[in-house]
């Protein structure tokens, strides 16, 4: 796909803002994302006036810990750097953005993670391994790493960033291999792979993965023996979709209402809270894209309003779905007045002309 059409800005400036847009409407000030019925959420969001009439801005509507977190690995790729120069940065910027966290509830192992990093010694990005670091802390912020480096040929590129960045707070594969799925499946939004096969590319991808951590890790048997369970769950949900072979259409459950979905996404999920780990937000994501289709209203009822940890799935589906769509029939008030909008929209422009020159 040497000859892919270029993305204009519009669609990585979607991307971004979408993404926040998903985050802040999952989040809701810490009331939808602690909330554990999708039916709940969808009265109340009724009784809002429905998503058209929300005005997505402070103080109600707050971005959470992370767009903090993904704007921090956007403006750390805006600097061009790469390798080592690109780790320390990211590192950096992770240790600063901790700092912005006032009432937007950073997750235990992103605090753990950052407090042990030491940017700028050498080696300073790394952290121990750590045995319970699942959640899905890295797949929330990794998405970006898809619209820098988009295309088929630099997946390797994006393989060792997205696990580097990952690493950096989740040293676990389920953690660090969210963030992979996160930024590979951006790049396949950019590349226009059909959604249905974004799966099978995602398991097609894992060997890369682990050859990296083969060649990189000095202790690689802590990581090979909890790499399984991220591929066997993957490999379970597209078996279930009907999509493990990559054809498509996808299956879903028949009823599959707001009620269905929270049954469903707990099925999939680690501990009993969906979308809190690595191998489940980038999963019911993917789930949201496959049935949504063009529709950001079905997008946001699968992805952002369910029994789950609603602003981590949503952050990760906006982006995808805001780098295939832009902004197609999404309500101004979601996304024109957003919590640093200002700052997303340059990162946005930064890594397009990155990714693509001025073209």
């Amino acid at each position: 796909m040497s000859g892919m059409r270029p993305p204009s800005r519009d669609l990585y400036r979607a991307a971004l803002l979408l993404s926040a847009a998903g985050d802040a409407l999952g989040y809701r000030n810490q009331l939808w994302e602690y909330c554990k019925s999708g039916p709940q959420i969808l009265k109340e969001l009724q009784e809002l006036g429905g998503l058209s009439s929300l005005r997505v801005t402070l103080p109600d509507w707050p971005i959470s810990d992370d767009t903090v977190l993904h704007l921090a690995t956007a403006e750390g790729l805006a600097t061009g750097k790469l390798d080592e120069d690109l780790y320390q940065e990211l590192a950096g910027r992770y240790v600063s953005a901790m700092l912005d966290m006032e009432g937007r509830k950073p997750g235990p192992t992103s605090i753990l993670g950052t407090s042990q990093l030491r940017p700028g010694e050498p080696g300073g990005y790394k952290i121990p391994f750590n045995p319970t670091a699942t959640g899905c802390g890295a797949a929330m912020r990794a998405m970006c790493i898809g619209l820098r480096f988009p295309r088929p040929s630099e997946v390797s590129v994006l393989v060792a960033v997205s696990i580097e960045s990952g690493k950096m707070t989740h040293n676990h594969p389920t953690g660090y291999l969210g963030s992979l799925a996160s930024a590979l499946f951006v790049s396949l939004s950019v590349q226009r792979v059909p959604l249905e096969l974004w799966g099978s590319r995602l398991l097609e991808t894992l060997p890369l993965a682990l050859e990296y951590i083969r060649s990189t890790e000095s202790n690689t048997e802590s990581h090979l023996e909890s790499w399984d369970y991220f591929r066997q769950s993957w490999e379970r949900y597209l078996s279930e979709r009907g999509l493990l072979q990559g054809s498509g259409p996808a299956v879903f459950p028949s009823p599959y209402g707001a009620a269905e979905r929270d049954i469903e996404y707990s099925r999939w999920s680690l501990d009993g809270w969906p979308g809190r780990s690595g191998h489940d937000a980038p999963m019911i994501a993917y789930d949201a894209l496959l049935s949504a289709g063009e529709s950001w209203e079905e997008l946001c009822h699968r992805s952002m309003f369910h029994g789950g940890d609603s602003d981590s799935t949503g952050v990760i589906a906006g982006c995808c779905w805001g780098a295939l769509y832009g902004f197609l029939g999404v309500p101004e008030g979601n996304y024109n007045a957003l919590e640093y909008r200002e700052r997303l929209e340059a990162a946005a422009d930064h890594l397009h002309k990155l990714a693509w020159g001025n073209l």
